[in-house]
């Protein structure tokens, strides 16, 4: 007799799989177990509902088959988002999340279960997916990227083990629904005044006024960040329009907000001439125009008059302490204030020796004015962090010391508080460092590097989730931000199990440092790929990218990284050592 032949058949497969689960049943193992049969219950019922069938589910696996691979997306979909709304009641520590990998394949069907590579394919997709996510491959790509109203990562061609060619592989996004202006590539607006200052534009024909009215765009900046009930986009991403011909409608459209202020300045003599409006841009509306005409010595007081008008003008209800911190300006010396603005400028050039002469001269103008004193402070907290300084623990001291005096003249500066945290947080005063970072986020609520700092702090303190969220807001306050903020944004999905993530923002730190000239800073890239892809088992990758970060940074070793790294919970930097150990790294 012929021998009787497999029943063979093609068909979504999707594979799931709780990640940490053995760290939670070493927690709790009541409540994880208990977690976890309540997971694949609701799982098990979305699967039906999707006319899919559980094939197997034992210990905290699940591999389902669909007769429509599209069927199998969407549900995956449905899956997570139930699962991410139950996480959302209980505590961090009873939290367990899922990868999801969906392949449509071939497969043979034996006694109620399905065996081949269709079934490997999906189970190697789902090491790939993040926690919370959905890895699909590109023959299900092909299936319902036309079907679905979906978006997709493309993440190359993955060599998985036991298949001998290379499978396409795509993330699906799981952001929430977006509404259409987002769909169309516009940030989504706030739920409360959103307002971006353009650069005022010099009218008086003197390049070398160009520091005089970008400080004055920075003041009123500085002033409306202060209120809790607005929302403010950061100077470097305002500035960005500088000496560009734009429209406000574009500004709406590329930061994400409703208003824009725009306005000119003309300097002569003593005597300044200020034109300002402010514009609705959803709807091109004016609220608000008019032109002053006063004495320099009037200037912050002009300054002020600015800034009332387009909170009276957006409706704006303040208490008195945030009306106080709005006119609290440390000097009414125009000569300081002038120095001050010109330390700046060295400053944001990363010239710290020029700009600590000219702040130094604006104290000497005016020994009461608290910003000279910061900017100092901070001068010296980056020769320390940067070892551009022969003792760096003199540095930090310095910092530390100038930020008092600081603090002396006015604590209401969200940029003196977060300086404070980073000068504990690389003396390992990790409760310090959160409570200084925790004011600076107070009282700077639209402060972008106040939560990019805080973000730091947090994560050195194993905070990760929590350092998520405060990049990513410091990122929304300021569309233009620095590449730095995305280093963070990548170590904290390192530590998250986000690797394919943490790549992913990797090369856009690259494609940034690269844009704005720093190559010097690329090292950091290889690093975030060789602790990444040695976390994927992608062994020979993660030795290539540590053998060019070290043809990029030779004098990178672990004892540098020791130094530099300030965790407060020492197993974090031997778990980091023990993965650039195995990249080949000394």
């Amino acid at each position: 007799m012929p021998e009787k032949r497999a029943r063979r058949r093609l068909c979504g497969i999707l594979s799931a799989d709780a990640v940490g689960y053995s760290r939670l049943m070493e927690k709790d193992e009541k409540s994880a177990i208990r977690t976890l049969e309540d997971s694949k219950r609701l799982m098990s019922e979305l699967i039906e509902q999707f006319k899919g069938r559980v094939v197997d589910a034992p210990g905290d696996n699940l591999l389902a088959e669909f007769v429509s691979v599209v069927d199998a997306a969407e549900c995956a979909v449905r899956i997570q988002e139930a699962l991410n709304k139950r996480n959302a009641e209980l505590p961090e520590d009873k939290r367990m999340e899922f990868r999801i990998g969906i392949n449509l394949g071939d497969v043979i069907e034996e006694g109620g279960t399905i065996y081949g590579d269709g079934v490997i394919i999906a189970a190697r997709l789902e090491k790939l997916a993040k926690a919370g996510g959905i890895c699909i491959s590109g023959t299900v790509h092909e299936q319902v990227k036309n079907k679905l109203s979906l978006r997709y990562e493309y993440l190359g061609e993955k060599s998985l083990k036991h298949i001998s060619e290379p499978i396409r592989a795509y993330h699906v996004l799981m952001e929430p629904s977006v509404s259409a202006s987002e769909k169309n590539g516009f940030l989504k607006l706030p739920d409360k005044p959103s307002i971006a200052v353009l650069p005022f534009v010099n009218m008086s024909g003197d390049s070398e006024q160009e520091y005089f009215s970008d400080g004055i765009t920075e003041e009123i900046i500085t002033g409306l960040s202060k209120i809790h009930e607005m929302f403010v986009i950061a100077r470097n991403s305002s500035f960005t329009y500088k000496g560009k011909p734009v429209k406000v409608q574009q500004v709406s459209r590329d930061l994400g907000v409703q208003y824009v202020l725009e306005c000119s300045v003309r300097k002569a003599g003593n005597r300044v001439r200020i034109a300002a409006q402010l514009v609705d841009a959803l709807t091109g509306n004016h609220l608000w125009a008019e032109r002053y005409d006063r004495d320099l010595i009037d200037i912050f007081a002009l300054q002020d008059d600015i800034t009332m008008k387009i909170l009276t003008a957006l409706q704006v209800e303040l208490t008195m302490g945030e009306q106080a911190r709005v006119f609290a300006k440390g000097t009414t010396n125009f000569e300081a204030y002038i120095k001050f603005l010109q330390a700046s400028k060295y400053f944001s050039r990363g010239n710290f020796v020029l700009a600590r002469q000219n702040a130094y001269e604006a104290i000497e103008l005016d020994q009461n004015f608290p910003a000279p004193y910061v900017l100092v402070a901070w001068t010296h907290w980056f020769d320390a962090r940067f070892e551009t300084t022969e003792s760096p623990v003199d540095s930090f001291k310095q910092a530390y010391s100038t930020s008092q005096k600081a603090l002396a003249l006015d604590d209401s500066i969200p940029d003196v508080h977060a300086l404070v945290g980073g000068i504990h947080l690389y003396q390992r005063q990790h409760a310090k460092a959160i409570a200084a970072g925790e004011r600076a986020v107070f009282l700077g609520p639209n402060h972008a590097e106040a939560h990019a700092i805080m973000a730091h702090i947090l994560r050195f303190a194993g905070r990760f989730e929590e350092a998520i969220s405060m990049i990513k807001k410091a990122v929304r306050l300021q569309p233009s931000y620095h590449y730095w903020y995305l280093m963070e944004l990548s170590m904290c999905c390192y530590w998250t199990g986000r690797y394919e993530e943490a790549i992913s923002v990797a090369k856009k730190f690259r494609q940034l440092a690269e844009s704005a000239g720093h190559a010097e800073a690329i090292w950091g890239y290889h690093l975030m790929l060789t602790l990444n892809y040695m976390k994927l088992g992608l062994d020979q990758e993660a030795r290539d990218a540590a053998t060019e970060l070290l043809r990029l940074f030779p004098a990178f070793t672990l004892e540098w990284d020791r130094r530099y790294s300030c965790y407060k919970n020492p197993e974090y930097l031997e778990s980091q050592h023990k993965d650039l150990r195995k990249a080949g790294l000394k």
